[in-house]
């Protein structure tokens, strides 16, 4: 399925109700659905707060894949991109870098995880979950 709304934050709960949806279709434990709506959010959020310049139109490309024992979800925007956070600080204490917090959320609730910049523009995020713990 896929899902095209206004980098804007008060669209983002119609892809938290796109995910509860499919969620609920495949019988996902309320545990996974409550990682995955906190995964989401903090990848649209991402999208909505850094890709697009002050004051620039922009839009949140959600694609979901259900399969029937994971969901794989893709967060893609058309703005500036961005070089992948670092995830430890410059000091190395282990702290994420202003602004990696999210990403770092997203990681930690994911099987898989990717991030890259879109040949046309913009970014790609993409996350895996199992539907089973």
């Amino acid at each position: 399925m896929r899902l095209t709304i206004p980098a804007r934050a008060e669209f983002i709960i119609l892809g938290r109700l796109a995910l509860t949806g499919l969620c609920r279709a495949s019988g996902a434990p309320d545990e996974v659905l409550g990682d995955l709506k906190l995964a989401l959010t903090e990848a649209c959020s991402n999208v909505v707060r850094h890709a697009y310049e002050e004051g620039r139109e922009g839009d949140v490309e959600i694609v979901y894949q259900l399969a029937p024992d994971r969901i794989t979800i893709e967060v893609a925007d058309g703005g500036a991109g961005f070089p992948p956070p670092r995830l430890a600080g410059a000091e190395g204490d282990g702290e994420p870098d202003e602004g990696g917090l999210g990403i770092a959320i997203i990681r930690a609730l994911s099987d898989e995880f990717e991030v890259a910049r879109r040949p046309d523009g913009g970014t790609r995020l993409r996350f895996v979950r199992s539907l089973e713990r």
